[in-house]
C-alpha cells in the first residue's frame, strides 16, 4: 500500500480546515477577557492582530505549499535543523493534542451542558462522544472530514455574524471612554492573550499532502481563511466594548451579547454555536496529530504501531489509536478529579508556541531565496519569540518531553552499538 495519502482536501474544505483550527474556543472566552484587561484599548491590540495573523498564517502557508508532508511542522524543522530537532518538535505538538482536543471539547460540551442545565457527567459524555467523532470522521477520510467542517463552519460563521450585526445598534460611543483607563501599556498586555486566537495554521500543515491542488490552494485558503477569522474577531471584539459586555463575567461576554439579542432562547443557540466551535477545532487538530504520527513512525522517530494505515480508508489508524487512548486517560484523570481543567490549559500552551516558533524559524532559512517569503518568516518568528517569554512555568512541559526524546534516542544508539559490537 502507498503511504500517500488521499488528495481530497480543495479549496472550499481547506478554508474551513483552517477556519475550524484557528478560531477555537477563544472567540468565545477571549474578547471579554482582552477588554477587562485593557478597556477600549484592547482594540488596538485586535487591530495590531488583524495586520499580524497573515504573516502568521502566510509563514506555514509557504513551507506548507512548498514542502508538502503528514509532518507538517516537524518536516519543515527537519529540513532546516535536522532529524534530532525534527522530531523533538513533531513530539511537541503530537503530546499538545492529546491534551488540546479534550480541552476544546469539554469547552464546548460545559457550554452545551449549561444551556440545557446538565451535570458534570453529563458534560464529561458529551466531551467524549465529540471526540469519537472527530476520530471516526478522520478514519474514516479527509473527504468527508473536509465536508463535515465545511458545513460546521458556515453554520458559527451565520451564527457569529447574526450575533455581530444584532449587536451593532446597542453599540454607544460613551462605553469607548475612557479609551485607555489602565493605561496604554495595558493593550500590550491584552496582545499577549490575543496571540492564541490566531494560532492553528500549523495545525492544517499536516494535512498539506492532501491538498488536491497544494501550489494554488494552500495561498488561496490561507488568505481567504485569514481575513475570515481576523474581521470575526475584531467584531466581536468591537461589539464586546461597544456595548459595554465584559468585566465580572468577561469569559462569557459573547454569551450576554448573544443573550440579550436572542432572549431566552440566546443560552440554548450559545450552547449549539460553542459545540460547533470545538468540534471544528477538534476536527482538524485530530486529522493533524495522527498524520504526524504517521510520519514520525515513517522517520524511525516514533513506534511502528503510529504507522499503521487501514486497509479500507488509506488513512492513519494507528496514530488515532493513539489519540483515542490518550483521550481515554485525559478525560478519566478529569473525572477523577486528579486534574483540573485550569492545569490541562497550561501544559500544552508552551509547546503549541515552541511548534510555531520552530516552523517560523525553519520559514528563515527555507525561504531564504525568496524576499518576501523570509521577510515573512522573521516577523512571524519575531512575534513568537516575544510571546515565549510569557509561557512561565508551562516551559518544564515541553523540557520534559525534550528529555524524553532525547534518553529514547541514546538508548536506541547504545542497542545498535551493542548489537553491531555482538556481530563482530
Amino acid at each position: 500500500m502507498s503511504n500517500n495519502f488521499n488528495k481530497t482536501i480543495r479549496l472550499p474544505q481547506a478554508i474551513a480546515l483552517y477556519i475550524g483550527a484557528v478560531l477555537g474556543s477563544g472567540i468565545l472566552i477571549i474578547p471579554g477577557l482582552a477588554a477587562e484587561i485593557a478597556g477600549p484599548a484592547s482594540m488596538l491590540a485586535w487591530g495590531a492582530m488583524m495586520i499580524l495573523v497573515l504573516p502568521l498564517a502566510l509563514c506555514m502557508a509557504f513551507l506548507s505549499q512548498k514542502y508538502p508532508s503528514a509532518g507538517g511542522v516537524s518536516h519543515f524543522v527537519t529540513k532546516a535543523f535536522g532529524n534530532r530537532a525534527g522530531a523533538i518538535i513533531g513530539w511537541f505538538f503530537l503530546m499538545s493534542v492529546p491534551i488540546g482536543a479534550p480541552i476544546a471539547a469539554l469547552t464546548g460540551a460545559s457550554y452545551l451542558s449549561s444551556a440545557f442545565g446538565l451535570g458534570i457527567n453529563t458534560t464529561i459524555i458529551i466531551a467524549a462522544f465529540m471526540l469519537i467523532i472527530a476520530i471516526t470522521i478522520n478514519l474514516i477520510g479527509m473527504n468527508i472530514a473536509g465536508g463535515v467542517q465545511v458545513a460546521v463552519v458556515i453554520s458559527i460563521i451565520v451564527i457569529l455574524v447574526i450575533s455581530i450585526f444584532g449587536a451593532l445598534p446597542s453599540i454607544k460611543a460613551y462605553n469607548f471612554t475612557p479609551f485607555a483607563p489602565k493605561g496604554i501599556v495595558s493593550a500590550f498586555k491584552a496582545s499577549t492573550i490575543l496571540f492564541w486566537c490566531f494560532i492553528g495554521w500549523e495545525a492544517v500543515s499536516h494535512l498539506s499532502e492532501e491538498f488536491v491542488n497544494p501550489e494554488k490552494d494552500v495561498i488561496k485558503a490561507t488568505i481567504i481563511s485569514a481575513i475570515i477569522v481576523g474581521l470575526l474577531y475584531f467584531m466581536t471584539a468591537l461589539i464586546t466594548v461597544g456595548t459595554n459586555s465584559y468585566g465580572a463575567g468577561s469569559q462569557a461576554a459573547l454569551v450576554s451579547i448573544i443573550e440579550r439579542i436572542l432572549g431566552s432562547s440566546g443560552a440554548i443557540i450559545v450552547g449549539i454555536v460553542s459545540l460547533l466551535i470545538c468540534t471544528a477545532t477538534v476536527l482538524a487538530y485530530v486529522g493533524a496529530a495522527s498524520r504526524l504520527a504517521f510520519s514520525l513512525s515513517q522517520s524511525g522517530e516514533a513506534p511502528k504501531f503510529f504507522g499503521l494505515i487501514s486497509r479500507k480508508y488509506n488513512t492513519p489508524v494507528g496514530g488515532l489509536i493513539f489519540l483515542a487512548l490518550c483521550f481515554f486517560v485525559v478525560l478519566t484523570l478529569y473525572f477523577l478529579k486528579i486534574v483540573s481543567l485550569t492545569t490541562l490549559i497550561q501544559l500544552p500552551n508552551a509547546t503549541f508556541i515552541l511548534t510555531y516558533l520552530a516552523g517560523c524559524a525553519a520559514g528563515v532559512v527555507l525561504l531564504k531565496d525568496n524576499k518576501i517569503e523570509f521577510i515573512v518568516s522573521l516577523i512571524s518568528l519575531i512575534a513568537t519569540i516575544i510571546i515565549f517569554i510569557f509561557a512561565g512555568w508551562a516551559i518544564t512541559y515541553p523540557l520534559a518531553i525534550s528529555a524524553s526524546v532525547i534518553v529514547v534516542k541514546l538508548v536506541k544508539k547504545k542497542r545498535s552499538l551493542k548489537v553491531i559490537v555482538e556481530k563482530n
